[in-house]
């Protein structure tokens, strides 16, 4: 650098950029002194950081004389000083490379903004909705830089960023930092949220064959020259510096390939439209020369897109890339040629060259796409995982349960396939001994598992077969052959046709029976009892698989049916029908019951209201896995059949339990409270303990916003709970003549067991209907003498707070039952506070302090949007804030017990001087001096740390108490500002420990 042009640098940087004490006279000297360096054909350019500056003091907000914040005037001063920074930009001939380093993402969003205003884009206007070709230069050029920059920001946002090691802590820089980032954050929220027009507004711009020009010191100047003097120069399409089109296009297009090639992270097919940018770029490139450019491109970066492009897109006239048979198969799974994929595993059964873990993955990606519903690829699969098994077999390792479950259902086909891979996975005349040994046992333990003769008489007459094994061992094979079926005359030699050897009614028996317990088609499984019963009619068909289960209270009837056939086609159904709707496959399961139900409706009435009650269930269960799940309400009619299954006085009607149990907690979950309070019939409450716990549920919930003596429902829901949680006491003389108390854990007196009250509650997903059971149990487990540790719930005044006898209480059942119910309650919404609060508080009656933290910490956070908004005070009450308190302390983290205790309606000084007495502190002590805002408590650790002699943490505890917004005599509103801030930052923080 030049001693002249280091004096002008020096001065231009030195010199103030608004006069806030100066003359307009000097400031407007100023300005000409700084244009005159601009206009210098000069080689170093101005410092970057002027457009900061610049652009500072024009967005400086003004205080008008009531002290008031008011935005930046705009005025001749702010006018001039934006047109200062787009000079600047200007004269760097608005170089995003160059700007990007320098400038802040805010800064340069300013910046752009300003051109864009300046260069007559209407504020508002959707870029996307502007016609490129019909703007003058100038402005389409503004438009394309924003978009082009909005993009590179986009891009450059998701590349890591090495954190800067912070210096020694200073409020103002700390907040101005704070400030700065979350103004980032904002601005490229939005930048994001229009990335999809911005790259529409720059492949239009590709489509553009004509210069554009940008704005320069003397284009500007016209600008802010007065309307009537510019005479339109500037909507020339000769005003500005010229940019030609093809350097437009090398430009864009490298942009858009940076941020396609970013979004194929979840989008594959995007690479292929990187690649074509990338490599448009390079070609514009080479036609132009980066010299060229007036927009410079990182070469380097450039190859390295087009490098991992090449990698991602394969492409197909890339020899050297198809040379090894890895990308030769992802070549294949990607154009789809299985064929092919299929010749390169038999190819590599004689090279094993693949690793066993690449062959399994590609087994396991094929099957993956098969089930999600391409049917033409279970062949491919099958085939594949062929090759893998013989591989395995001559490398000597346990074939995959993958093959076993594919032969199931062993054909023709797949015997012939099998053995044209064996046949061509070993060279018999160079392979050695144990290899030929290893085949032969495989194909040998192959017809050994095989039921169909045919197929076993295609193995072992074919010549691999018969090369492999000796002449004894086949022998050997036929005589156990001959053991498992004496009827048939095996040949030892080859059969030149197998399809004229019948077959015995053993083994079509067999077949039979193993299609029957694999089909869910009900037509199928009538055609092959048909054919069953048409070859012996000695046989029980519905006893052949232990897997079929009916309800005994159904069993009865079924078994009563008087025709062999009858009876177990509807046995078989039903069971079937039941399987399915255990393993949720809701479709079969209504097959299978609507042919059970067209079944016996034609003889048996008991059995069609058997099946139609059945169907209910099934309806329901269908209902709340699918629709149910985003809240749609049930249909009416499916909430009328629920009604009328309950209201049902069908005599002789054998019934399950659990569909009045599922129908209750539909109702429940769906709010038909009215319903089961008002219009239930009293017979049935009477009768079934379920209609009769719901009703009292129900108007219990109805009633929890009304006074407190219209509560007795609430009463008597309390007392059908606490007999049911009762146990009946019994003496009993032991041998020695004492008098002994035994328990019952499981009472009779109740209306229902304990177990079953509560799978009836795991069916319940109302919020208010489960707040209110589990309040009354929480009440119940507070309600003993004993107890240190009290559980908070909300409505839990409701409930009576004694129980006449308390002896006959089973408490430690009760304590299971909160345990269980909060858990399950959780799984329905993680984010209710209340019920966070209630396992917080188990975990601390039961000392796990640590996990009563994280969960008292997660209630909090999620009522708060992580405790950026104020807790409520009916979360974080003085009784939680004292539990918070203890777990601390006897977790010894001492200066965390000291900043809670601020937390509290009155300060605990005395707990929080205690604590900070203690000098075994598992926390990070002083580093936490700065969220304690109350005076006394840092004036008292000065005093203890010069006491002890600690000067270092003195000094930390002094400049916490320096700061300005803790001064006593601010405003009150500063003060809870202070403190506000403070609680954030350390429930922050508390968080991110114990979480």
């Amino acid at each position: 650098m030049s001693a002249e042009a280091a004096d002008r640098e020096a001065a231009t940087s030195s010199r103030p950029c608004t006069p806030p004490q100066t003359s307009w006279f000097e400031f407007l000297l100023e300005e000409a002194l700084l244009e005159q360096h601009l206009q210098k054909p000069s080689p170093d350019p101005p410092p970057v950081q002027l457009i900061v500056q610049f652009l500072e003091q024009a967005s400086k907000p003004s205080v008008n004389e009531q002290n008031q914040v008011q935005p930046p005037p705009d005025n001749k001063r702010n006018r001039i000083l934006k047109l200062l920074a787009l000079k600047v930009a200007a004269h760097l001939k608005w170089d995003l490379d160059v700007l990007e380093k320098s400038l802040s993402v805010p800064v340069l969003n300013m910046l752009l903004n300003e051109l864009l205003c300046i260069s007559k884009v209407p504020p508002g206007t959707k870029h996307v909705d502007v016609d490129l070709s019909s703007l003058p230069p100038t402005t389409a050029m503004a438009i394309l830089l924003y978009n082009r920059w909005a993009i590179r920001t986009i891009v450059q946002s998701s590349f890591p960023v090495k954190q800067v090691k912070p210096g020694p802590p200073q409020l103002n820089v700390m907040n101005q930092i704070q400030q700065e980032k979350e103004l980032t954050e904002n601005i490229l929220k939005v930048l994001k949220e229009q990335a999809a027009d911005s790259i529409l507004v720059l492949e239009g711009a590709l489509k553009l064959n004509k210069d554009l020009y940008v704005h320069t010191i003397r284009t500007l100047d016209l600008l802010a020259m007065e309307p009537g003097m510019v005479n339109g120069e500037t909507e020339s399409s000769t005003a500005g510096l010229k940019i030609s089109a093809e350097e437009i296009q090398c430009q864009v297009c490298y942009d858009l390939g940076a941020i396609y090639f970013q979004q194929g992270s979840t989008n594959p097919a995007v690479h292929e439209n990187a690649k074509e940018k990338f490599f448009k770029t390079k070609e514009l490139i080479a036609k132009n020369g980066s010299s060229s450019l007036h927009f410079t491109i990182d070469e380097e970066r450039l190859a390295g897109y087009c490098q991992a492009c090449g990698v991602l897109t394969s492409s197909s006239d890339d020899a050297s890339q198809q040379a090894t048979p890895y990308s030769q198969i992802h070549s294949c799974m990607k154009s789809g040629n299985y064929q092919d994929l299929v010749k390169i595993f038999l190819e590599d059964n004689l090279t094993l060259s693949l690793p066993v873990q690449f062959r399994q993955s590609v087994l396991r990606e094929l099957f993956q796409k098969a089930q999600q519903g391409n049917d033409a690829l279970d062949e491919v699969c099958f085939k594949v995982c062929v090759c893998n098994t013989v591989c395995d077999v001559l490398q000597g390792r346990t074939i995959d349960i993958q093959f076993c479950q594919l032969f199931l259902k062993p054909s023709k086909e797949k015997i012939d396939f099998l053995l044209e891979v064996c046949s061509r996975s070993i060279d018999l005349e160079n392979a050695s001994e144990a290899l030929k040994r290893k085949m032969a046992a495989f194909l040998k333990n192959l017809c050994l598992g095989l039921e169909d003769l045919q197929l076993v008489f295609m193995i072992s007459s074919h010549e691999l077969f018969i090369k492999l094994l000796k002449d004894d061992e086949r022998k050997l094979l036929i005589d156990q052959m001959r053991k498992r079926s004496p009827r048939i005359n095996l040949c030892t030699k080859p059969v030149t046709s197998f399809y004229d050897i019948p077959a015995s009614a053993s083994v079509n028996i067999g077949q039979l029976e193993h299609q029957l317990i694999l089909s869910v088609d009900p037509w199928r499984i009538r055609q092959i009892l048909i054919e069953l019963h048409g070859m012996t009619s000695e046989r029980q068909f519905w006893t052949i698989s232990n897997k079929w289960e009916v309800p005994n209270v159904y069993g009865n009837v079924i078994l009563g049916i008087k025709d062999n056939l009858t009876r177990d086609l509807v046995y078989i159904l039903m069971a079937k029908g039941l399987h399915c709707c255990a393993i949720k496959d809701f479709v079969h399961a209504k097959q299978l019951f609507a042919a059970c139900l067209e079944l016996v409706t034609e003889f048996s009435p008991k059995l069609r209201q058997v099946m139609l009650n059945e169907m209910l269930l099934l309806d329901i269960y269908t209902h709340e896995a699918g629709a149910g799940v985003s809240g749609e309400r049930p249909p009416s009619d499916l909430i009328s059949r629920v009604r009328g299954y309950l209201e049902m006085r069908v005599p002789d009607i054998p019934l399950r339990q659990v569909i009045a149990e599922e129908c209750v907690a539909f109702l429940l979950n769906w709010c038909e409270n009215e319903y089961l309070t008002m219009q239930v019939p009293l017979p049935l409450v009477q009768t079934n303990p379920y209609v009769k716990l719901g009703q009292l549920l129900a108007a219990t919930c109805k009633e929890l916003p009304g006074p407190k003596e219209s509560r007795r429902t609430a009463k008597d829901l309390w007392e059908v709970v606490v007999q049911i949680c009762s146990v009946s006491n019994q003496h009993k003389r032991g041998n020695d003549g004492r008098v002994s108390l035994i328990k019952h854990r499981e009472s009779t007196l109740g209306i229902m067991y304990r177990s079953e009250l509560l799978s009836f509650i795991k069916k319940l997903r109302e919020p208010l209907v489960l707040t209110t059971i589990l309040s009354l149990f929480v009440k119940l487990h507070n309600v003993r003498e004993d107890i240190v540790n009290d559980i908070a719930a909300e409505h839990i005044s409701i409930w009576p707070s004694s129980i006449p006898n308390l002896q006959s209480v089973d408490f430690e059942a009760v304590a299971v039952t909160v345990k269980e119910l909060v858990s399950y309650a959780l799984t329905i919404n993680a984010n209710n506070h209340f019920w966070l609060i209630i396992q917080a508080d188990i975990y601390f009656a039961t000392n796990q302090y640590s996990a009563a933290l994280h969960y008292y910490l997660q209630a909090g956070a999620v009522c708060s949007d992580f405790f950026n908004k104020m807790v409520p005070p009916d979360v974080y009450t003085d009784q939680v804030i004292k539990r918070m308190i203890k777990c601390c302390s006897l977790l010894n983290c001492h200066t965390q017990v000291a900043i809670l205790c601020q937390f509290l309606r009155e300060v605990d000084y005395k707990t929080a001087f205690k604590a900070l007495q203690e000098q075994n502190s598992h926390d990070a002590m002083d580093s936490y001096y700065e969220y304690i805002w109350d005076v006394t408590i840092l004036e008292y650790l000065t005093y203890l740390h010069h006491k002890r002699g600690e000067t270092d943490k003195r000094q930390i505890a002094i400049k916490a108490i320096g700061q300005t917004e803790l001064n006593a005599s601010n405003p009150e509103e500063v003060l809870q500002l202070a403190a506000q801030r403070r609680k954030k930052k350390f429930l922050q923080a508390m968080a991110k420990l114990y979480f």
